[in-house]
């Protein structure tokens, strides 16, 4: 029986070697990349069971995208769509410090995820269902998919976990905030960074935009800050935690490894400030290298983060 279930779209991944504009690049990394598969990966490294559904082309792409998940301990629903390839992420480091991602996913087959393809004996078996607010932003059949998955999550009693995770390409500012006022009461658990988190609330400053948040329905409210840490409101209590000092490298991917830090602690019932600690270590690892889930923690890792000296394990 799985523990936690979650669907989107999965790509594969270029990305350039090179550093500078991305017509200059010669040499590339394939890979994947998928906020909901990346918190898979998170979840099932830190010892829990995950499950990830999606639709793939039937083509080389797909192939990766199931093989690499599997690898990764994740129970793979995939569904090959032999009318629709497999997405594409371009990755590129324009500067050293600024990475340009581009997406090539219109009529994807992941754009063609609709509720028929979710079990809903699979979400009501779990413990968690988790969510993202890029799905929606795909098609009309996935932001069905969506709303079909949530009602059946809460009929049954299952944790309802949305990660904001706006993205501009896909919709705008004003209508991602429609759809996500109308769908973060029927959540339990919403992570989102500040600049996120207006899209929903125009509340300035971090405890009462949590305050705002949590007004509207959700148990749990996590509001990421980046390099300033993160903080979480939940059943009226506010925690903060500090950042992790690490030398940062690929930020894509953090948001998504924080999710899985804390909704693994939820599900192995950690307490609250333990929870928040694992999330802010998890995302910490995810920077530390190319990838948009590489670097991800096993449980072992997360002492690491804290060891003394001079930075050698022996």
């Amino acid at each position: 029986m799985t523990e936690l279930v979650t669907f989107g779209e999965t790509m594969a991944l270029f990305a350039a070697r090179r550093t500078g504009p991305l017509r200059f690049a010669r040499d590339f990394d394939l890979g994947l990349g998928g906020a909901e598969s990346n918190v898979a990966i998170g979840v099932a490294r830190l010892g829990h069971r995950a499950t990830w559904i999606g639709r793939v082309g039937a083509d080389e792409f797909g192939d990766l995208i199931r093989s690499t998940l599997a690898g990764e301990g994740v129970d793979v629903r995939a569904i090959p769509d032999p009318g629709a390839p497999t997405g594409l992420m371009i990755k590129g480091r324009r500067t050293a410090d600024l990475i340009d991602v581009r997406y090539y996913r219109k009529d994807s087959a992941g754009s063609r995820l609709s509720p028929a393809d979710l079990d809903p004996e699979l979400i009501s078996s779990a413990r968690v269902l988790h969510i993202s607010a890029i799905t929606p932003a795909l098609s009309a059949s996935a932001r069905e998919a969506v709303r079909h998955a949530v009602t059946v999550a809460h009929a049954a009693g299952v944790l309802v976990s949305l990660d904001v995770n706006y993205r501009r390409a896909l919709w705008t500012p004003a209508e991602a905030g429609a759809w996500l006022r109308e769908t973060v009461g029927s959540v339990d658990v919403l992570f989102a960074t500040e600049a996120e988190g207006r899209l929903i609330a125009d509340v300035e400053g971090g405890v009462e935009l949590a305050k705002a948040l949590a007004g509207l329905g959700p148990r749990h409210v996590l509001v990421k800050f980046g390099a300033r840490g993160a903080m979480e409101l939940s059943d009226g209590v506010v925690r903060h935690a500090e950042p992790y000092a690490v030398t940062e490298v690929d930020s894509v991917g953090a948001g998504d490894a924080f999710a899985a830090g804390w909704l693994a602690d939820w599900l192995a019932g950690a307490e609250p400030a333990q929870r928040l600690g694992t999330a802010c270590a998890a995302g910490a690892f995810a920077v530390t290298s190319q990838g948009d889930w590489e670097s991800l923690p096993r449980r072992a890792d997360l002492s690491l983060l804290q060891r003394p000296g001079d930075g050698v394990s022996r």
